[in-house]
């Protein structure tokens, strides 16, 4: 037996978290064309992936890993250093509908926030949120989860998962124990079965490129494939699964401050220069070969997965067209 939602339910269940003081994040319309993860005010504001776009424009590890963070903060008192502790938000939080590909990324994150370091600031975001996943029913062409061993359906990060039964109801498959809590007494019990998308089809041999990238540190692509580059930064930003951040102290008077965490990405000019002047990564070309080697090589060879899960949203969102699917695409063309 499956276990069924209507929409109008599924509303009214987001609305009861919003009154009970639930901070509520799905894809949200901000503008005429652009959907993005945004806190909801009513469960009416909520945009299921593919109903105006495939997915949302921006990422979902902004959810346990914010754009800007403050760690502590300072005083000075004469020759005295003050600190105080962050006050982290323990407000719960549920993820409605998020796009797998970007639930997949929190699995992926793990590896690297518990590495040689237990990131009590992910640790606490993620540990008070609850991720709802919508099986994707459609893509576009900058979509690629199934060459990088994702899928539609892709469990990973998920808590419960939404199939679209194409009738206004949902077939419910909860997975941990937060999605089983969440969705306790609001379904109902049916034989009906989602139609399942198998997804784009698989564009290139992952394996095949990592093979080329042991070998193709000097290979004249990565200079070809960058001219365009601007090194905007768009394409990490976006990305679910880039986690390059700075820490700096912001002075907020002349003896007050706070500590902070700020994303950064590899694609900026400053990300490896030295105080000396010296850049070792000098140009877009070798910044471009540092993500793709960190996303299928290093990566891999530490964690044992990609750091990628084909959302597709760096080609999607770069202004000139550039992005991982693009390079891998230049790639598999020079290999044959």
């Amino acid at each position: 037996m499956s276990q069924i939602i209507t929409h109008a339910d599924l509303l009214k269940l987001v609305d009861g978290l919003l009154s009970s003081g639930t901070k509520v994040i799905a894809p949200k319309l901000v503008k005429p064309g652009t959907v993005l993860y945004e806190s909801l005010t009513a469960g009416t504001e909520w945009v299921p992936n593919g109903t105006d776009v495939v997915r949302p424009g921006n990422s979902l590890k902004e959810v346990v890993f914010p754009k800007h963070e403050k760690i502590y903060g300072y005083t000075l008192e004469g020759k005295t250093i003050g600190m105080t502790d962050a006050v982290l938000d323990d407000t719960p939080q549920v993820v409605m509908g998020a796009a797998p590909c970007d639930a997949a990324s929190l699995a992926i994150l793990d590896a690297v926030f518990h590495w040689d370091y237990q990131d009590e600031f992910f640790d606490h975001h993620k540990a008070r949120t609850t991720v709802v996943t919508l099986a994707c029913q459609k893509a576009d062409g900058h979509c690629f989860c199934t060459s990088v061993g994702g899928s539609p359906k892709d469990e990973r990060g998920s808590d419960a998962m939404l199939f679209d039964l194409g009738d206004g109801r949902y077939e419910v498959r909860c997975l941990t124990e937060k999605g089983k809590s969440l969705f306790a007494g609001k379904t109902t019990e049916g034989n009906a079965k989602p139609t399942e998308f198998a997804g784009p089809e698989k564009t290139f041999d992952v394996e095949k490129i990592r093979q080329f990238l042991e070998t193709g540190f000097a290979d004249s692509i990565w200079q070809e494939v960058s001219l365009r580059c601007i090194g905007c930064g768009t394409c990490a930003y976006l990305c679910p699964t880039c986690h390059c951040f700075d820490i700096v102290d912001e002075r907020a008077t002349r003896t007050t401050g706070n500590r902070v965490k700020n994303w950064d990405s590899c694609q900026f000019g400053l990300f490896t220069q030295h105080a000396s002047g010296h850049n070792p990564r000098a140009d877009q070309g070798q910044r471009q070969r540092q993500r793709i080697l960190h996303k299928f090589m290093i990566y891999p060879d530490k964690f044992g997965s990609f750091l990628c899960t084909g959302c597709g949203n760096c080609s999607r969102r770069c202004p000139v067209g550039l992005g991982v699917k693009p390079v891998l695409a230049a790639i598999t063309a020079k290999l044959k």
